[in-house]
């Protein structure tokens, strides 16, 4: 029986290379939704391919050419933010593959685990907004969390069949495209230099904040709750090559790593196949053709925001919530070359000072935060114009 898959996000970099598992393997996989934000003709195509049940525009003001491409084909067509939280719930949905970004995949996540859907995460705010709230539903429901992001799946690669908890992780980051640029010569970065990453090709708003390693804060938030962690157990090592996706040290100090080219198809294929593996048809990892493995520890002083992660989990509350508006504010304010790449931590710390701190948020306490932190931020953002 094949496997029936809610694809959200499917027109970005995880959506499309999730697309790929499926075209290969036909047999095993089958798609019953597809969403997208605003690239429609994207997601039309996409649509008219794999033939799902249903399609999803977030942006609504795309709705009516969605629905005109596609009035000759049995497909339902919906939009809004709403529908990306209600097409998961569905009876011909069995896994939810969450390829959004930003805060706009916390609440399908949540929607699939509570519908009691297997959940494939590729989609780390979702853990990082609302990680306790998230984690605990999935317990009380026995539902799977998957992940998709590399790190994530080296972990829980490195864990698979361990009887024995860890003694702490060890998150692999390459450091970005300033890995070596002195830290006084980052208010001249560009828009293009910043997304110029060494190894991945990502989203836009990855790559920055891969750039700033606000991306590695997050996987150390979103470590924390999908291996029940505490902070201290969770270690950031600059490993530029990006063979070694993350390890894993036990009591008796042994270390497991998970290794291989940094391709997202073989983590996404883990989470749906899991626990087989099976060919997959990519570029094997070619030991002489990567001799020298190096390994740093992470400069905080040029990549501060790090530490603010750390901070936030360790705060707790909405912390981490408020860091995740900030940034993805102070992000688009860069990429539409509004505020200078510097100013991108400018905007989070200051959010962070003035935004109200709830000690036990409801998800209802998540979107208020969310609101409150994205208009403070702007109100930021504005007075650092360029």
């Amino acid at each position: 029986m094949k496997q029936r898959l809610a694809l959200l996000g499917s027109t970005g970099s995880i959506g499309c290379q999730t697309l790929d598992i499926v075209r290969r393997r036909p047999e095993e996989f089958e798609v019953t939704t597809l969403t997208a934000g605003s690239r429609w003709e994207a997601l039309v195509a996409q649509a008219r391919e794999f033939q799902p049940d249903s399609v999803v525009i977030a942006d609504e003001r795309y709705y009516e050419r969605v629905r005109e491409a596609l009035a000759s084909e049995p497909i339902k067509v919906y939009a809004g933010s709403e529908a990306l939280s209600q097409v998961v719930t569905g009876g011909e949905v069995d896994t939810v593959v969450n390829a959004l970004v930003g805060y706009a995949g916390m609440l399908p996540s949540l929607s699939a685990v509570k519908a009691s859907k297997r959940l494939a995460l590729a989609n780390k705010e979702s853990l990082v907004v609302a990680g306790e709230h998230i984690m605990r539903e999935a317990a009380e429901r026995n539902v799977p969390i998957l992940p998709i992001d590399s790190e994530h799946s080296a972990i829980f690669q490195c864990l698979a069949g361990e009887v024995s908890a860890p003694r702490r992780v060890i998150v692999t980051a390459s450091g970005g495209p300033f890995l070596r640029t002195p830290a006084e010569e980052l208010k001249n970065v560009t828009v293009e230099q910043a997304l110029a990453h060494p190894n991945w090709s990502m989203g836009a708003k990855i790559t920055i904040d891969s750039s700033t390693l606000v991306n590695k804060g997050f996987e150390v938030i979103e470590a924390k709750w999908l291996f029940g962690l505490k902070p201290e157990q969770i270690d950031v090592l600059v490993h530029p090559q990006s063979i070694i996706h993350s390890m894993v040290e036990f009591e008796d100090g042994a270390i497991k790593a998970q290794l291989g080219t940094p391709d997202m198809h073989l983590p996404i294929q883990y989470a749906l196949r899991f626990p087989e593996r099976g060919e997959l048809g990519e570029e094997r990892l070619d030991f002489s053709k990567c001799a020298n493995l190096t390994f740093e520890a992470p400069d905080l002083v040029r990549f501060p925001l790090l530490q603010t992660a750390y901070d936030c989990l360790r705060k707790g509350g909405n912390s981490c919530c408020v860091m995740n508006g900030s940034n993805e504010v102070a992000v688009a304010a860069f990429l539409r070359g509004e505020i200078k790449y510097i100013d991108i931590q400018s905007v989070i710390m200051g959010t962070l000072e003035k935004a109200q701190f709830v000690a036990n948020p409801t998800i209802d306490d998540y979107a208020a935060s969310n609101e409150e932190s994205r208009r403070i931020a702007r109100e930021i953002a504005q007075r650092l114009r360029k």
